[in-house]
């Protein structure tokens, strides 16, 4: 198969898919338990294995139908130091699992790879706390060595770049880009923002990217928006400043709640994926650059398929 490291295809201007929320979907839709809201343990075993490929499949089938690109997520936004520990992975058994995961669907992508269907292997990277707000502060420095043994994992595979998902502040995804360039791997930057627009750290999202963009010699190969709703962030998406066309890629949330809100629900909130595809159209006739569309957290194959109703 490719390795795309030096040329990632995403960036020649065609449409990518991504999944959409793979943990809500296991414990929702499957009934699974997952421990810390974590997915990597199932790459442990084959029925874990499976449940997997059960959820990737109508994504990649999607994207055959549409003859997009698809790129390809690691179930691994979990798997660092401290979440790993409750779970019982910890050192090598961390590594283990990473490469592991990646290992995994690389043989999906063997599976369904072809010239028509550019697929990326993407090692994602969860933040150090929670994704809703911020529980332990890191400097940028303090963070490249805390994520670095997770990317260098990735390095040795055969993923193609790493993904930081749900980055609450500027700090942390600094680090992250300066491990990933320490390391030699592409890396994208996923910011998640509150209701207003704004990130759990309380930076401005184009403040955010500015900063990290000023701060690493604009290494992250784009950036992202993930887990939130479009009505949560539309505002701040106007004018012409040059940030906002490095945001190419978008997963939101189904359900327009807050965190706090969905933090505390019961129930799947799963919106209205007509509605949200719209939002979508929206927001891909304001940046130039955005070709990457998925969903998180309460999205599945209806949102993504409804995004790409609406948008191409």
């Amino acid at each position: 198969m490719p390795r795309y490291r030096t040329a990632l295809p995403q960036l020649d201007g065609h449409v990518f898919l991504t999944d959409g929320g793979l943990e809500t979907t296991l414990v929702f839709h499957e009934g699974l338990e997952l421990t810390c809201f974590a997915a990597f343990p199932l790459v442990c075993t084959e029925e874990g294995r499976d449940k997997l490929t059960h959820y990737f499949q109508p994504y990649l089938d999607l994207a055959e139908e549409r003859q997009l690109g698809f790129i390809l997520d690691t179930p691994t936004w979990r798997a660092n130091p401290d979440w790993g520990a409750q779970l019982g992975f910890t050192g090598q058994a961390l590594t283990d699992v990473s490469r592991a995961a990646v290992t995994y669907l690389e043989g999906l992508r063997r599976r369904h790879a072809h010239s028509g269907l550019p697929i990326v292997l993407n090692g994602v990277i969860g933040p150090r706390g929670d994704g809703y707000k911020i529980e332990t502060s890191l400097t940028a420095a303090e963070a490249a060595t805390y994520h670095g043994p997770q990317i260098q994992a990735f390095r040795d595979t055969e993923a193609d770049m790493v993904s930081a998902i749900t980055m609450t502040s500027v700090e942390e995804a600094i680090g992250i880009a300066w491990a990933a360039q320490t390391a030699g791997m592409p890396v994208v930057i996923s910011f998640t923002v509150e209701t207003n627009g704004r990130l759990p750290s309380g930076q401005a999202l184009g403040s955010a990217i500015e900063e990290a963009d000023g701060t690493t010699g604009a290494y992250p190969a784009y950036y992202m928006i993930n887990c939130a709703h479009p009505t949560h962030f539309k505002a701040v998406l106007v004018g012409n400043a040059p940030w906002l066309n490095r945001i190419r890629g978008l997963r939101a949330n189904a359900s327009a709640k807050s965190h706090a809100e969905l933090d505390v629900a019961s129930e799947l909130d799963i919106g209205d994926p007509q509605e949200l595809g719209l939002h979508y159209a929206d927001l891909c006739a304001r940046l130039r650059s955005l070709k990457i569309l998925g969903g998180c957290c309460g999205t599945d194959r209806r949102h993504v398929a409804a995004i790409c109703d609406a948008c191409l």
